[in-house]
């Protein structure tokens, strides 16, 4: 039985339930999450494939470096307790990046 992850592609605009801003797609990979506040949502299993059921909000808790030289948010969700981790995008607000730093410090 193969275990490994799968990755289903769907970067598409949302309002973020979080903010309430317009996100826009990436154009180079999913969009998993908004871009000004950084909150995502816990919709999926495995990335893309929106089988989760808890549907809680993901809190931005810690920053981290990836061995691939990436960074990565740490998510917790507020209904469930999960922790999720999603890559930042290029886009992503720096000021608020540097805040989650700063908090989990």
């Amino acid at each position: 039985m193969n275990n490994k992850k799968k990755f289903t592609m769907i970067d598409e605009s949302f309002i973020c339930e979080n903010c309430g801003k317009k996100v826009k797609k990436l154009n180079y990979t999913a969009r998993d999450h908004c871009d000004f506040c950084l909150y995502s949502k816990h919709v999926d299993i495995n990335p893309g494939d929106r089988e989760e059921s808890c549907h809680g909000m993901l809190i931005p808790v810690a920053i981290e470096k990836s061995k691939n030289d990436n960074y990565k948010i740490v998510y917790k969700c507020e209904k469930c307790g999960a922790i999720r981790k999603n890559i930042m995008a290029e886009d992503d607000n720096y000021d608020k990046v540097l805040e989650i730093v700063k908090s989990s410090i």
